[in-house]
């Protein structure tokens, strides 16, 4: 309790209902809800809503990795594609 009346804040609130939440509630629960917000995001917004966000997270990510990070998942997906055409 931060607040000096003695109540929680906003943020405090919110961490104890998320722990409460994920006590009561399985990861298939977890992905319903995110499937629905995926829906809900995809109606209310338009392709360059998501060619936007995809652009600042490859800053961000490139901001944060080296070379061989990039190395490193070129490998990773061309097995992992190598992998698939192997059991087509």
């Amino acid at each position: 309790m931060s607040k000096e009346n003695g109540s929680m804040t906003v943020e405090e609130a919110g961490r104890k209902g998320g722990e409460a939440t994920s006590k009561t509630h399985d990861k298939d629960f977890y992905q319903e809800i995110g499937r629905k917000g995926g829906e809900a995001t995809s109606e209310s917004h338009d392709k360059e809503f998501y060619q936007e966000i995809g652009r600042k997270g490859g800053e961000a990510t490139s901001e944060n990795h080296d070379k061989e990070f990039y190395q490193e998942i070129g490998h990773k997906g061309g097995e992992a594609r190598s992998d698939q055409r192997d059991n087509d």
